[in-house]
């Protein structure tokens, strides 16, 4: 398997076609540079196989990336020299591995185009109002035998990993044979699945073989709901104690391109309301972190519909267009942006620092219902520690009011007490161990 949980990993996911003048070649050193430095392990590109664009049923332009139209091509318009695009991508790829980095793309195994060309069989129908794919059918040989190929081509460019779009949709067993099959050629290939039922959680990893699940129905519903009103901070701790061994393999986040931008009116309203989600997500323990396109400056698709950048349509938005002069040294970060790209930075260094990446967690809610200031429905508090005797206590405010608690250390780390503060919606982290 690509991925055992032993340490915490942060994924970044990018829409190439947003970011400077949308082609392969802006992915240059300097960009790859910048991401290496943030922390990031891997940058999840989509986008890269061929989707289907310019034909009457296809939604927006250039269309979406999940409606392929050939697994086995690259997008004409991600290359400065659309007759080398699949040369293009390749370099993209060595460039990336040079900065350290792996690459993920989309494995779509549920549908395909509906002006798809290809050995898989797509019944003449879609799911819900995908109206411009076609569902597989997987009755037919053709299309599991299809599958295995379009992965051992992608991994055959380079491609270190896969996020695969809404497995739940697809034969489990399926899928599994699937895995399998790639895997006895590239063994350390990641698959990431896009998964929302809690209950078959272990089934996805277990049994078909993925190596992360997203933790939408767990930590990210939390989190959003404990931002917008209507759940409390102790259900983390009891999706955590659900989750039990399985907790290492969640990918937590809290933006991707099908949820709303963190900043955007119909999410937090402001960056700033969720430094208490993002240091849960980040900081509670070693499963991977994702941050999407210009999350760390703020970026609240004002430009796009419903708080959502638009996965259809060439956009600019306002933030990765800040971000991109930003890094590129055409433009310094100012105000609003410069303050929350402080922060994510500040945020991204210790979950990349070895108490955060390697450290155990102990959540210590349920010795502080009683602590004088503690509130378990708006407050939530854990500890990271390592072996070595460093330890860090993460405090996170989940309430429109200051907080001041007097937290009490468990029994097991020489118990006491230790007093936090946290502004509203903020944290503070307190190093209580040696080292």
């Amino acid at each position: 398997m690509g991925y055992e949980g032993a340490e915490k990993l942060m994924v970044y996911q990018v829409l190439p076609r947003l970011w400077g003048n949308g082609k392969f070649s802006e992915w240059d050193e300097t960009t790859l540079a910048y991401f290496r430095d943030f922390g990031v392990d891997l940058l999840w590109f989509t986008g890269i196989p061929r989707h289907a664009s310019g034909l009457p049923f296809v939604k927006g332009h250039p269309g979406s990336p999940y409606a392929v139209e050939d697994w086995y091509d690259t997008n004409p318009y991600l290359a400065d020299n659309p007759e080398n695009r699949m040369d293009e991508f390749r370099a993209l790829v060595r460039r990336c591995h040079d900065a350290g980095l792996r690459v993920l793309t989309d494995f779509i195994p549920n549908h395909v185009a509906r002006s798809y060309r290809g050995a898989a069989v797509p019944y003449p129908w879609c799911d819900g109002d995908w109206t411009d794919t076609w569902k597989l059918d997987y009755s037919r040989p053709e299309t599991e035998a299809e599958m295995v190929n379009v992965l051992r081509f992608w991994a055959a460019q380079g491609v270190d990993g896969f996020r695969c779009d809404m497995v739940e949709l697809v034969p489990s067993d399926a899928l599994g044979r699937i895995l399998a099959a790639v895997r006895k050629d590239f063994p350390q290939l990641l698959f990431v699945a896009e998964a929302y039922r809690r209950e078959a959680y272990r089934h996805y990893l277990e049994d078909v073989g993925f190596d992360l699940l997203y933790d939408k129905s767990g930590m990210y519903d939390i989190l959003r709901g404990l931002v917008q009103g209507g759940r409390q901070a102790r259900e983390l701790t009891w999706n955590w104690q659900f989750l039990g061994p399985l907790q290492p393999r969640m990918l937590c986040f809290l933006e991707n391109h099908d949820e709303q931008r963190l900043a955007s009116p119909w999410f937090a309203g402001s960056a700033s309301r969720g430094w208490a989600a993002l240091a849960a997500a980040a900081l509670f323990n070693t499963a991977p972190l994702m941050l999407y396109f210009g999350q760390e400056v703020g970026e609240d698709a004002a430009e796009g519909a419903e708080g959502r950048t638009s996965i259809f349509d060439n956009c600019r938005p306002e933030g990765i267009t800040a971000l991109h002069a930003h890094v590129h040294g055409k433009l310094s970060l100012t105000g609003d942006k410069s303050f929350i790209y402080n922060k994510y930075r500040e945020v991204i260094s210790l979950a990349a620092s070895p108490l955060f990446r390697r450290g155990k967690t102990w959540d210590l809610c349920y010795c502080n219902e009683q602590a004088p200031g503690f509130d378990p429905a708006r407050h939530f508090v854990f500890l990271r520690y390592l072996d070595s005797g460093e330890q860090a206590l993460v405090f996170c405010n989940f309430s429109d009011a200051e907080a001041a608690v007097s937290i009490r250390l468990a029994p097991e780390f020489g118990g006491g007490t230790v007093s936090l503060q946290a502004a509203p919606w903020d944290f503070q982290i307190r190093h209580t161990g040696r080292g």
